[in-house]
């Protein structure tokens, strides 16, 4: 391979290292009206009253939005495939507001002065109801946070809103309580995952505008384009051709952009002034009125006999989804598709749960999807169970993990959307990623924890993890290239470059088809009037999709320049081959090259002059699963309770490595949100429903100075279904943090912690009831 397994530089890095506009903020018209928002000072209240009439008489205020003009349509602003697995309960604005944050109104201003002392100007009179912040109160709970009796689901899954449950879902293979009655070790547990927030360097920005042929043109922050001009045309209930989005670049997203923010917003203002509006929201909106990580209260038990072999998998969660049900269903799925397939060889399996309403911040998409929580219950309980049979819980996971060119029931039964596929695995190196790992960490020297000092102590510890590669026979990609003069090539994609580098890795997939080198291609991404349809960045698709489409469109340009050149010259084409730079005949001979070809069509071949465009899509029809072995080196003090993180070894299976150094980026990326949730990130409220940590003052991510140099590598591995051999590498290094910094707590002073993040308050109180106890 020429192109592909290559270090390439990100085609946009040198533009952002100089600071060119790149970003919604960037591009957008510098007259444009300000949005602001009214937010709600209550976790659930009912409007009884709204007076904008101040505000509306204030100079340089050109319009104010509230639940009474604006259209009240309800959608679910998750932005996924369609039907959509969401509930359908959110209007634009609505008379109940469900968390504090909650949007209540909104104002377009000529400056960001003036919008927010019309905010200032808007008189409320609240009705305050009793607020459900407690997931394990949540059903039943006397107040209802959907009494609306528009909501309703395109999916059968078990929404009964009249008990805060946004949905259920149950399901087993084999009779999962006579197996575990019958196994001769079991392990149960309970543990707790917590919220997490986002933190993308560059908050929520969109823009709107009016073109020339009176279209709502939207730029946005967004992973899912697309998604975005479906949702806002369902919601403002006007035609989808009146919409055009474009996604710039983006300052990060990791799943809080996988959805819709402030696009209602500008599109409204827009189309009821005629004037260009943005709405950029501030560091604490996005905190308090976006989107965190679903936090789960995960029931588990495990089975084996004495030799090790597992027997039963057990896993009931309860999941808080917030005030609405953006990703409930899927989020939970993936909890139990992305880790249970881990260990294929058990007699039976059971998962059930159910997500529930509260008067918390939305929760949605996150990188990890629910598999970081399944997977926390999952590896920890394993190693629990290592600890019962006295066995070493490498040696437990080696026994009983899939191995390649075999299968799970898990695959045909459960998918994100609760139906599955049948999927054999055809690449696998799960086993090395594990030995290897071994190696790196020092395992064998350091498993049995080690004494520093009379307060300090090290150990050891481990997880295994597994994502998917797009969500199979739902998710779709194009790609459109085009030959240009002078011999280089246009590519044109949907998929949405997060700042992943996924345009550079799509042009290098393309520049391989072709046999040319990457600077021959110049792609151009997320415009949905002038690029193709793609689902968007999520569920780790896009270079496993997304890439296939730009290989499947890039071999038919291949082609087409072939029959071009046989049709011009009067050749035959299966006589020609193209070589990257000219095509040539059979003895290699030149014939002409590409350059002079794509001028000549372009500009004096006459009455065959031609414009080379070549197309494909690509849905696929199974997800093959990156794998990955983690390994956490840790040092507790018991005198302050404070874990130290020494050492991360990730060996990942993510097939071949279109670009080495942007795949490493990616776990390394992966790695320190999974630390952080380990360790620090904690979103947390007052009693009353106030968001505390609702600034980076006050919510800890992991700095430079709490990750140390962690070691990754790249098992050797080929995926035959996928561009070249590859499969996804942006999700799978988040899920093993949480899991292997428990086990290697664990292994350095004896405590097994079952809620996160282990901060110095719980270390201690856990060393003290052990002390307690004797």
């Amino acid at each position: 391979m020429k192109e592909v397994n290559k270090s390439i530089p990100k085609v946009d890095g040198m533009g952002l290292v100089l600071g060119r506009p790149a970003y919604t903020e960037d591009i957008t018209d510098k007259n444009a009206l300000v949005i602001k928002i009214l937010r709600s000072p209550y976790a659930f209240a009912r409007i009884k009253d709204i007076d904008t009439s101040q505000a509306e008489k204030m100079s340089g205020v050109h319009a104010v939005f509230t639940y009474k003009n604006v259209p009240r349509k309800i959608v679910t602003r998750a932005g996924q495939g369609y039907p959509e697995p969401s509930p359908k309960d959110k209007f634009i604005l609505d008379e109940y507001v469900r968390y504090i944050g909650d949007e209540v109104a909104f104002v377009a201003a000529e400056t960001e002065e003036i919008a927010k002392e019309a905010l200032k100007a808007i008189k409320v009179d609240y009705e305050v109801l009793e607020p459900v912040l407690d997931l394990e109160e949540a059903i039943g709970h006397k107040s209802i946070i959907h009494p609306e009796k528009e909501a309703y689901t395109m999916f059968p899954m078990g929404f009964d809103p009249q008990k805060n449950i946004a949905c259920t879902y149950n399901m087993e293979i084999g009779d999962t309580q006579k197996v575990l009655e019958e196994s001769e070790v079991v392990v149960k547990n309970t543990y707790y995952t917590q919220a997490q927030a986002h933190v993308a360097m560059e908050t929520h920005a969109s823009s709107a505008y009016i073109d020339i042929q009176g279209r709502l043109v939207i730029i946005t922050s967004t992973q899912v384009p697309f998604h975005v001009r479906r949702i806002v045309a369902e919601a403002l209930e006007i035609p989808i051709s009146k919409i055009r989005v474009i996604k710039p670049r983006i300052g990060g997203g990791f799943g809080g952009k996988q959805g819709i923010h402030g696009e209602f917003f500008v599109a409204l203002a827009t189309l009821k002034t005629g004037k260009p509006t943005v709405c950029i929201y501030n560091r604490k909106e996005v905190f308090e009125a976006s989107y965190a990580r679903h936090a789960m209260k995960i029931d588990i038990a495990i089975g084996s006999d004495k030799e090790g072999n597992l027997t039963a998998l057990d896993m009931h969660i309860l999941s808080d989804t917030g005030a609405y049900g953006e990703h409930a269903l899927t989020v939970f799925m993936v909890a139990g598709s992305k880790t249970l397939p881990l260990y294929n060889k058990v007699k039976a399996v059971k998962f059930g749960g159910e997500v529930v309403y509260t008067n918390h911040v939305s929760a949605g998409a996150y990188r990890g999807y629910g598999a970081i929580q399944g997977n926390f219950a999952l590896e920890a309980a394993m190693d629990e169970l290592a600890k019962k049979l006295n066995m070493d819980p490498v040696e437990l996971r080696l026994k009983n993990t899939i191995k390649e060119g075999e299968t799970s029931e898990i695959f045909k039964i459960m998918g994100e959307g609760g139906e599955g596929v049948e999927m054999i695995v055809e690449s696998c190196k799960l086993d090395y990623c594990i030995k290897r790992g071994k190696e790196l960490i020092e395992w064998d020297k350091k498993s049995k924890g080690i004494k520093i000092n009379d307060h300090t102590y090290r150990g050891v510890g481990m997880a295994i993890a597994m994502q998917g590669s797009g969500i199979p026979e739902i998710d779709m990609a194009s790609a459109v290239i085009k030959l240009n003069d002078d011999g280089f090539f246009n590519l044109l994609v949907g998929a949405t470059d997060l700042g992943t580098g996924s345009d550079t890795i799509l042009a290098q997939i393309a520049a391989e088809a072709l046999g040319v080198s990457t600077d021959k291609i110049i792609p151009y991404s997320s415009d949905t009037d002038l690029t193709p349809f793609d689902t968007g960045a999520y569920a780790s698709s896009t270079t496993f999709v997304s890439g296939n489409a730009v290989k499947k469109a890039a071999l038919n340009m291949k082609n087409l320049i072939l029959e071009t050149a046989a049709q011009k010259f009067d050749l035959n084409q299966e006589d020609l081959d193209f070589n990257g730079e000219d095509i040539i005949d059979k003895e290699g001979k030149k014939i002409i090259s590409l350059k002079e070809l794509a001028t000549g069509f372009t500009y004096n071949f006459g009455h065959i002059q031609k414009q080379l465009v070549a197309t494909d899509s690509y849905c696929g029809i199974k997800s093959p699963p990156p794998y990955m072995a983690g390994f956490a080196e840790v040092e507790v003090d018991t005198l302050t309770g404070k874990v130290k993180l020494l050492d991360y070894v990730a060996v990942v299976d993510c097939g071949t490595t279109i670009n080495p150094n942007l795949a490493k980026i990616q776990v390394e990326g992966g790695l320190v949100q999974g630390i952080g949730m380990a360790l620090f990130e904690d979103v947390k409220y007052t009693k009353a429903g106030k968001m505390l940590t609702n600034t980076l003052m006050n919510y800890k991510i992991p700095s430079r100075m709490d990750i140390p140099d962690m070691k990754i590598e790249f098992a050797e591995s080929y995926e035959p279904a996928g561009p070249y051999g590859a499969k996804s590498v942006g999700e799978i290094g988040i899920d093993s943090p949480p899991a292997a910094i428990a086990n290697a707590i664990y292994n350095a002073v004896g405590i097994r912690l079952t809620k996160l993040p282990f901060t110095p308050d719980k270390v201690l109180k856990a060393l003290l009831e052990r002390k307690q106890n004797g």
